[in-house]
C-alpha cells in the first residue's frame, strides 16, 4: 500500500516537473529561433556586402554562417551523434545533420555555389517544426492532464474535535475528514454530516452538480461547491478513485495503435533506404559520367556538385518527421479529447478497435437500465392509488428486499402518517403479511393471492407485479374467501433516458448489430428490446452463457466475411469474463466503480450509454485525421523526391516538403483534441 502511495505522489510530482520543464523548453526554443533568424539575416546582408563593404572568402563566409547554424542546430547535431553512438543511426536528427553539413560543404567543390543560407534555413525550419510539435504535444498533455488537477493536495483530518492538515496519502481508512466549500474531495468516503453539491466535471465531463447528503458516497477528485461535509473515509489514497484514474491515464500511452506501430516499423525500414538512395544519387551519375564520357577527375568533381545538391535535397525531403510525429500526436489528442467528455480510453489501440466496431453487445441491468427498482404503475381495483401504495409501503416497511425499497420510495409519507404496523410475517416465496390497525394486509405474488382466496387478475404491463389484498379481523389470521383484492402495483427497472437515443445513434453510425444479453426474465428482456429497437436479445443467461453468445457473435457470418469487431458494454462487476473476451470492453464507471476501471478498456465515467456513440465518433475522427496525415505527408514527399532526383526541386521546396508538411500535419493532428 505504501508503495502505491509513493507511486501516486511521485507521478504527480513528475507531472508537475515535466510541465515546468516543457514550458521552459518551449520558451528557450522560441528565443533560439528568434536570435538565429536575426543572425541569419545579418549573415545574408554581410554575404551581399550590404553591411561590411568587402567580399569575404568562402572560408570566412562559412565562419559567419556557422554562428547561427550552431546556435540553432547544436541540439540536433548532439541528438544525431547520440543516435550514432547508441546504434540508432537512421533518425530524423541524423538526416537533418547530414543534409545541412553537406550544404555547408558543397560550396568548396569546383564550380559549385555556396549553400550556406540554405543550410542554416533548413536547420532553423527543422527547429520551428520541433516547436510546433512541442506546442501540440503540450496541448494534448494539458487535455489529459486536467485529470491530474483532480489530485488533492491536502486532507483536513478531524482528531478529537481539532482538524489537522495532512497529506491524503497518510490518511487511514475510517478517519473523519472535513471538506470545506471550494476544496477537492481528497479520498473516497461516506458523508456523516452536512449536505452539499459536488462538481464532478473532471471525472465525468458533466457540468451538472451532484447533490450529496448524509449516508451518500463521495469520491475523490470531485470539488465541494457549497456546504461543509464531514466524511468517513472508506479507502486509502492509493486505492481511491482519483489514484486509479490518474494511473489509468498515465499508462494510456503504452498501448500503441496499429497505425502508430506501422509508422514506427515504416520509419525503421524507410529511413535507411532513403539514405542509401541519396548516396546513390550523389555518387552513381558522376561515376558513370567519369567512365562513359572519359571525364578528367576535376571535371568529374565539378559534375559531382549538382548531384550532391540533389542528394542533399533528397535527404531533407525524405525525413519522416511528419509521420513519426503527427500520427502518435493524433491518437494522443483523441485520448485527451475523449477524457474531457468523461470517456477514459486506456490506449490508442482501443481507439483503433472502437472506430471499426460493427457489433455492440449490452448487458441490461445497470447499463441500459438504472439497475434500481421503481414503481412504474399503480392499478387499484377497490380503493384509490394513494391507499393502495399506502398499505403496500407499510407492509414492506421492514424488509431489505429491493422491491420493498421501491414501494417505500413511492410512498415517502409512511413514516409520518401515524399508522401502526404489527404482526409482520414474511412468507417465503410468496410475500409479506402484516396488521395495519384492525386490517390484515397481504402483499405478494399470485401464489399468496391464490392461498388467501383473493380474486386477482393479471396486468398488461411487463415487470414485477405486486398484488395487494386485505380483510378486517381482530386477529392476524388467514381466512380464505374473506380477503378483498385491492389491486396491484407494477415495479420495474427503469430504462435510462438516453438508452433509446444510444441505439439510434449506433445504427446511424453503421453498427450492424445491437444485442442485449441479460439474466432477466424473457418477457422483461423482450419489453426492453422492443422499447429500444435492439436488433436481437437473449434472456435468462448465466455469465458463462454470455461468453458463449459473444463467441458466436465474433464468428464470421458468411464465407469470406471478416469477423466482426465487437464491443461489450457492462457494469464491470458481473461482466468481467465478457468484458475480457470482447475486442473492446466498455464499462459504466458509475463515478468510479473499482471493478469497471480495472476490467474495461474504455470507462464511461457518468454511466450514460449515449457516450458509446460519442466514443466511436471520436475514434473514427481520430483515425481519419491520422490517415489524412499519412496520405498528405507521403504524397507530398514522393512528389518532391521525384523532383529532387531529376533536379527540378530547390532546397526551399525541400524544406517545405519536410518542415512545412510536418507543421501542417501537426496542426491537423491538433484537431483531434476538439470533440
Amino acid at each position: 500500500m505504501a508503495h502505491q502511495h509513493d507511486h501516486c505522489e511521485s507521478c504527480s510530482h513528475e507531472h508537475h516537473e515535466h510541465e515546468h520543464h516543457h514550458e521552459h523548453s518551449l520558451k528557450k526554443q522560441l528565443w533560439l529561433i528568434a536570435i538565429t533568424s536575426v543572425l541569419l539575416i545579418i549573415a545574408v546582408l554581410i554575404e551581399h556586402g550590404l553591411i561590411a563593404n568587402c567580399q569575404l572568402s568562402t572560408v570566412n563566409l562559412l565562419l559567419v554562417y556557422l554562428i547561427p547554424y550552431l546556435l540553432i542546430g547544436h541540439e540536433t547535431l548532439h541528438e544525431a551523434w547520440e543516435g550514432i553512438t547508441e546504434g540508432d543511426v537512421f533518425n530524423e536528427h541524423f538526416l537533418m545533420s547530414v543534409a545541412t553539413i553537406g550544404a555547408l560543404c558543397i560550396g568548396f567543390l569546383p564550380g559549385a555555389e555556396t549553400e550556406f543560407p540554405e543550410a542554416v534555413f533548413v536547420m532553423l525550419f527543422f527547429q520551428i517544426g520541433e516547436l510546433f510539435e512541442g506546442y501540440a504535444e503540450g496541448k494534448s498533455r494539458d487535455s489529459i492532464a486536467h485529470l491530474m488537477d483532480i489530485r488533492p493536495d491536502v486532507a483536513h483530518v478531524d482528531v478529537k474535535g481539532q482538524t489537522e492538515d495532512v497529506r491524503p496519502e497518510d490518511v487511514l481508512v475510517g478517519s473523519i475528514i472535513v471538506i470545506r466549500p471550494g476544496e477537492k474531495v481528497p479520498l473516497d468516503g461516506v458523508v456523516l454530516e452536512g449536505s452539499s453539491a459536488l462538481n464532478t466535471v473532471a471525472l465525468t465531463g458533466e457540468t451538472l452538480p451532484r447533490d450529496v447528503a448524509v449516508d451518500d458516497e463521495v469520491i475523490s477528485g470531485c470539488v465541494n461547491l457549497s456546504g461543509v461535509l464531514r466524511v468517513r473515509t472508506t479507502k486509502a489514497f492509493g486505492e481511491s478513485t482519483v489514484s486509479k484514474i490518474i494511473r489509468l491515464v498515465e499508462n494510456a500511452g503504452e498501448h500503441k495503435s496499429q497505425s502508430e506501430t506501422f509508422i514506427t516499423r515504416f520509419a525503421r525500414i524507410y529511413t535507411p533506404i532513403v539514405v542509401f538512395a541519396a548516396i546513390a544519387i550523389a555518387i552513381v551519375p558522376p561515376c558513370l559520367s567519369l567512365i562513359i564520357d572519359h571525364l578528367s577527375f576535376s571535371e568529374a568533381l565539378s559534375a559531382f556538385a549538382p548531384w550532391l545538391y540533389r542528394a542533399l535535397m533528397f535527404l531533407v525531403v525524405s525525413c519522416p518527421c511528419a509521420l513519426v510525429i503527427s500520427v502518435p500526436l493524433t491518437f494522443f489528442g483523441g485520448i485527451g479529447g475523449a477524457s474531457r467528455q468523461g470517456i477514459l480510453v486506456k490506449g490508442a489501440n482501443y481507439l483503433d478497435v472502437l472506430a471499426k466496431v460493427d457489433t455492440v453487445v449490452f448487458d441490461k441491468t445497470g447499463t441500459l437500465t438504472h439497475g434500481q427498482f421503481a414503481v412504474e404503475a399503480v392499478h387499484p381495483d377497490t380503493c384509490d392509488e394513494h391507499q393502495l401504495l399506502h398499505l403496500a409501503a407499510h407492509v414492506e416497511h421492514f424488509t431489505t428486499h429491493p422491491i420493498g425499497a421501491a414501494l417505500r420510495d413511492a410512498f415517502p409519507d409512511e413514516a409520518t402518517d401515524g399508522c401502526e404496523v404489527t404482526d409482520v410475517e414474511e412468507v417465503a416465496g410468496e410475500g409479506i403479511r402484516a396488521r395495519i390497525g384492525d386490517q390484515v394486509v397481504c402483499v405478494g405474488n399470485t401464489k399468496m393471492m391464490d392461498r388467501i382466496g383473493a380474486q386477482w387478475h393479471d396486468c398488461h404491463h411487463v415487470g414485477t407485479i405486486i398484488h395487494v389484498a386485505m380483510h378486517r379481523s381482530d386477529k392476524c389470521e388467514v381466512i380464505s374467501d374473506k380477503f378483498t383484492y385491492l389491486g396491484h402495483i407494477v415495479i420495474n427497472d427503469r430504462i435510462k433516458a438516453d438508452s433509446a437515443e444510444t441505439i439510434a445513434a449506433l445504427n446511424d453510425l453503421g453498427v450492424s448489430r445491437t444485442v442485449m444479453l441479460t439474466g432477466d426474465r424473457q418477457e422483461v428482456a423482450d419489453h426492453v428490446a422492443k422499447e429500444l429497437g435492439l436488433s436481437e436479445y437473449h434472456a435468462e443467461l448465466l455469465p458463462a452463457d454470455k461468453v458463449a453468445h459473444v463467441e458466436r457473435l465474433l464468428q464470421p457470418s458468411a464465407v469470406g466475411h471478416q469477423p466482426s469487431y465487437l464491443a461489450f458494454v457492462g457494469d464491470g462487476i458481473n461482466d468481467a469474463p465478457v468484458l475480457a473476451r470482447a475486442d473492446v470492453g466498455i464499462a459504466m464507471g458509475g463515478l468510479g466503480s473499482d471493478a469497471a476501471i480495472e476490467a474495461a478498456d474504455v470507462v464511461l465515467m457518468d454511466d450514460q450509454p449515449s457516450k458509446i456513440a460519442l466514443a466511436m465518433r471520436i475514434a473514427r475522427r481520430t483515425l481519419a485525421i491520422a490517415r489524412q496525415n499519412v496520405v498528405f505527408a507521403i504524397g507530398i514527399k514522393v512528389a518532391v523526391l521525384v523532383l529532387a532526383a531529376i533536379g527540378i526541386a530547390t532546397m526551399w521546396l525541400a524544406v517545405f516538403a519536410d518542415v512545412g508538411v510536418t507543421v501542417l500535419a501537426v496542426l491537423n493532428a491538433m484537431r483531434a483534441l476538439k470533440v
